[in-house]
């Protein structure tokens, strides 16, 4: 039981810590023990808390009961427990008098009020808590479990949005977030944010705060260590602002790739794809050199070259995701070609035997690629239909060569 006692009524001490006889403690559970109110409530939370089933249940039941005169005169107080506040805050099972006397006592722990503002399906609580500017200034996350809430009235809805605007949003733009995140040791998120396109006017951008720090948290590489110098005018001439419907297509595109190597993808994963073709192609490329390995996967499947070359060029990039890449087959032949050259990647044989059977690969590599190979899989690129017929006769020729025929 809770050790933490205000009254200074040794009654009541004694009854909480399980001093007092037993008799003494089913009766004040059950409300019986003449005790003053606030002293009662402050035994009744205790014990409602209690892994004394007897003292627990009788507990919650005469605290359920108690009627609403005594609450207000108990909860008004400010000198009521905090613990009795909390109980009554988070508790699905007491009158919305009670718990809207709790929201209206200073006193009353923020965690509490964000765990009602998260469970309650009273809509007008919900509305007053609204009401409360500075509480939801001083704490944030009440703000965001009343937009969360579905049982939000549009009034509350209304008044917490704003609240939301007025003082996070248009007071968080690209200068706070990049200070945020580098207070927290993220500099290289930090400088994404900074120099993203969207960045320079969040509104008109579409991303909002959330967005923001949400395409933060997949940045892990620094400016210091990508090397854009691959980016030659040949590829800068291709970007171009996308239309909404450009960008639609290209989420359905991606979504139906992924849905291919897995059937059942979470709403989240769907979130953060939606979330990132949010961005425009040159922050697109951005996250592409920069970003962890989801942001990877998923932009090496967007149509625009450019977009996806950035993703083998991030220098997190792993051996197994490259090997991955090189099996794909909506990927652009310029990536192909480039594993290919590439001498790291090339010492993977999983990696070469993987361009040699993708039809997308230039031919010119699978043709070097083909004398490493091992016989057997020679034998079964030489029977393998989807490659160019060049191909599949040079892969002929050389497993003839090696078993004499």
């Amino acid at each position: 039981m809770s050790s933490q006692i205000v009254s200074t009524n040794p009654v009541v001490a004694s009854l909480i810590e399980g001093k007092a006889p037993r008799p003494a403690q089913v009766a004040a559970a059950r409300g019986v023990l003449p005790l003053p109110e606030a002293d009662l409530v402050e035994v009744l939370v205790a014990f409602a808390g209690s892994s004394d089933d007897e003292l627990s249940q009788n507990a919650a039941k005469t605290l359920r009961t108690q009627d609403e005169a005594t609450l207000a005169n108990v909860l008004g107080s400010t000198n009521v427990p905090e613990s009795a506040l909390a109980y009554f805050a988070e508790a699905t099972d007491v009158s919305a008098k009670a718990q809207e006397l709790v929201l209206q006592n200073p006193r009353t722990p923020a965690a509490s009020i964000t765990r009602l503002a998260k469970q309650t399906k009273n809509g007008q609580l919900l509305e007053l808590l609204s009401i409360n500017q500075q509480l939801l200034i001083q704490t944030p996350g009440i703000l965001e479990a009343i937009l969360n809430n579905p049982a939000r009235t549009p009034e509350a809805d209304r008044r917490a949005s704003e609240t939301k605007r007025e003082f996070f949003e248009k007071e968080r733009g690209t200068e706070q977030i990049a200070s945020e995140l580098r207070a927290q040791g993220k500099e290289a998120a930090a400088e994404f944010i900074e120099k993203a396109e969207f960045g320079k006017d969040l509104d008109a951008s579409g991303v909002d705060v959330d967005d923001a720090l949400f395409l933060a948290s997949l940045i892990e590489v620094s400016d210091d260590e990508i090397d854009d110098s691959w980016m030659g005018l040949e590829y800068i001439e291709e970007f171009y602002e996308e239309t909404e419907v450009e960008r639609q297509a290209i989420v359905n595109k991606i979504l139906g790739e992924l849905k291919l190597e897995d059937s059942d993808i979470s709403s989240e994963r769907v979130s953060i794809l939606n979330r990132i073709l949010k961005l425009g192609m040159k922050d697109r490329v951005k996250l592409a050199m920069k970003g962890d390995r989801e942001a990877r996967n998923i932009l090496i499947r967007d149509p625009n070259r450019i977009v996806a070359q950035a993703v083998v060029q991030n220098p997190r990039i792993t051996e197994q995701e490259v090997e991955k890449i090189a099996a794909m087959r909506s990927v652009p032949e310029d990536i192909l070609r480039k594993i290919a050259n590439d001498r790291q990647w090339a010492r993977s044989y999983a990696i070469v035997h993987n361009l040699a059977r993708n039809p997308r690969t230039p031919v010119a590599n699978v043709m070097n690629i083909l004398s490493r190979l091992q016989l057997r899989d020679l034998a079964a690129l030489s029977k393998n239909k989807n490659i160019s017929d060049a191909v599949r006769r040079q892969a002929l020729r050389l497993s003839q060569a090696r078993t004499g025929k």
